[in-house]
């Protein structure tokens, strides 16, 4: 799409923006040529060379693109907040995960665990079961995707656990949230928005960010699982 604007990014906020926010966007006639992909993909394409005119992707590697000039530090703006979680076919059992002791039976109890090798949640699953001294457990049970919604091998049947970020979970059909990781494994992450210093159409993609931390897109954000970010707040 030559005349759209081009957009990076992560999974975490595509039911947010695929619901609400990018057809409020596009019903003026405006286009946008959506790039989605883990936020560990999205850095590795854009090192690789690859430009956009908007980047959503975690606050860390956000900061680190705009550090080395690639990203514009004025037009960065704070999103939402996405928590971890686990989520089972539609109509199954759902194993409580309310405590570090009944989340780690649940783990042990599957016959599969689906979860991402580039994505957050695949790599603080690993830490966790680390911790919990059942990696090599969790490991036997992995059903791991390069990319994409983990929730998917719940609807083949190839997993009876998916663990993603909670709005990514969600963002499958035929699915149910299980709930989030107890308190003390639960670790959230940060996302914000940001345009490329070489972004084709700057006013546009201004004017776009704008629109993503808006009152009407922070509701929306909330209605996808994700915690608003309004600007101003620290993460």
């Amino acid at each position: 799409m030559p005349d759209a604007l081009k957009v990076m990014s992560t999974l975490a906020v595509a039911l947010a923006l695929k619901r609400s926010i990018l057809f409020a966007w596009e019903a003026s006639g405006r286009k946008v040529d959506m790039q989605w992909n883990p936020t560990g993909v999205l850095v590795e394409r854009v090192r690789g060379g690859e430009r956009a005119d908007v980047i959503i992707s975690i606050d860390e590697p956000t900061l680190a693109l705009a550090g080395e000039g690639v990203l514009s530090v004025s037009t960065i703006r704070p999103l939402a907040r996405a928590g971890f979680g686990l989520a089972v076919r539609a109509g199954a059992p759902r194993p409580d995960i309310s405590s570090p002791e009944t989340f780690k039976a649940a783990l042990l109890a599957s016959r599969a665990i689906a979860y991402s090798l580039t994505g957050a949640s695949g790599l603080h699953l690993q830490e966790v079961a680390r911790a919990l001294g059942i990696a090599d457990e969790v490991e036997a049970r992995a059903v791991t995707i390069p990319a994409g919604f983990t929730a998917e091998k719940l609807i083949s049947g190839e997993a009876d656990l998916a663990v993603q970020q909670i709005s990514e979970l969600m963002s499958v059909e035929g699915v149910d949230i299980v709930g989030p990781f107890p308190a003390v494994w639960q670790k959230h992450t940060d996302f914000s928005a940001a345009a490329f210093c070489e972004a084709r159409r700057p006013a546009e993609a201004l004017a776009f960010i704008d629109h993503l931390a808006s009152p009407a897109s922070m509701q929306a954000y909330a209605n996808a699982g994700l915690a608003p970010r309004a600007a101003g707040t620290s993460s």
